[in-house]
This record gives structure tokens, C-alpha cells and sequence, in this order.
């Protein structure tokens, strides 16, 4: 299983694996009791992992950050109902996260889901695809857009059609 399937899903506890999409939904398997299902689009959204970022001091930076110092961290992984024992922990182990804008209901999901993913020994690093957006949207915020012009021929205006339409 690879990280860049892993998703979570409004309304629905745990994160799950994209099995297969389709226009109207989804299908995912959960990663804790490893039962597929099919989700709508209509009812619940699905967030990739990959593309969820988090606010910090200085610029966001993607959930694989803040995953991968918990891993590196010799800080034991608190538990996920103590919310003062969250907030220490993160304080500790990613202390330049905004603590304001960062809620921590939003802390106590990222310590669930490290959890998760390290119960399924699932590595944690984003894709090529994914490195490539990252670098596209920075190179993007940075570059001047392009105006182009249409061309016109030789300034004639637009001609005018005076005929009835035919019907049926």
C-alpha cells in the first residue's frame, strides 16, 4: 500500500485506501478493519493525504512533514483523547505549527492517523506526481503570467447576419 492512495473521508472515522474512483464516488477500503465500500460524492469528500497542508509560523508545509518528525521523534505518541497532552507533544515534536489556526481536534486526527499508518507499516513520502505539483505551484506563484492577444484580420468588424432562421 502506498501513500498516495491513503484518503480520508468526511463523516466517516479512520483513513482509508482508494481501491478505485469513479464519477459518482469511490471506493475505499479502511486501513483498521479492512472492509470495502463504496462512498458518493453526493453525501462525503474526499481529501488525499498528499494534499493536505498545514499551517505553520512561516509557510504550510504538507502533512509528510510533520508525519515524518513524529516518526523521527524519540517522543512517546500521546493519547489521542488528552488534548493538553496533544498540544505538548506537537509543541515538542513540530514546534513552529500555528497553534492558533491549528485546532486540536485537527492535532488529535494527525496523531490517530500516524497511528494508523504506522500499524500498517505504510511509508510515508509523497509521490514523484505529487513533488512535481508542489514544485509547479511554487514556480507558479512566483512566475509572471503570459497575456496573449487574439489576432485580428484586418480590423474588419464582425458581419451581421440579416437571414431568418429556417424552421422545422
Amino acid at each position: 500500500m502506498e501513500y498516495n492512495k491513503l484518503v480520508s473521508v468526511t463523516g466517516l472515522t479512520g483513513l482509508f485506501e482508494l481501491v478505485s474512483s469513479k464519477a459518482d464516488g469511490g471506493v475505499v477500503r479502511s486501513l483498521e478493519d479492512n472492509t470495502t465500500k463504496f462512498v458518493s460524492n453526493r453525501i462525503h469528500q474526499f481529501s488525499h493525504l498528499e494534499s493536505i497542508e498545514i499551517y505553520t509560523t512561516a509557510d504550510n508545509v504538507n502533512l509528510v512533514d510533520v508525519l515524518t518528525a513524529m516518526k523521527s521523534s524519540a517522543e512517546k505518541l500521546p493519547d489521542a483523547s488528552d488534548a493538553k497532552a496533544v498540544k505538548s507533544y506537537f509543541e515538542k515534536v513540530y514546534p513552529t505549527i500555528d497553534f492558533v489556526r491549528v485546532y486540536g481536534s485537527d492535532m488529535k486526527k494527525m496523531v490517530k492517523w500516524f497511528d494508523v499508518i504506522k500499524k500498517n507499516n505504510i511509508e510515508i513520502k509523497l509521490s514523484e506526481a505529487g513533488e512535481n505539483v508542489a514544485q509547479e505551484n511554487m514556480v507558479a506563484k512566483t512566475k509572471p503570467t503570459e497575456t496573449k492577444t487574439a489576432s485580428i484580420k484586418n480590423n474588419a468588424p464582425a458581419k451581421k447576419i440579416n437571414s431568418p432562421r429556417k424552421m422545422a
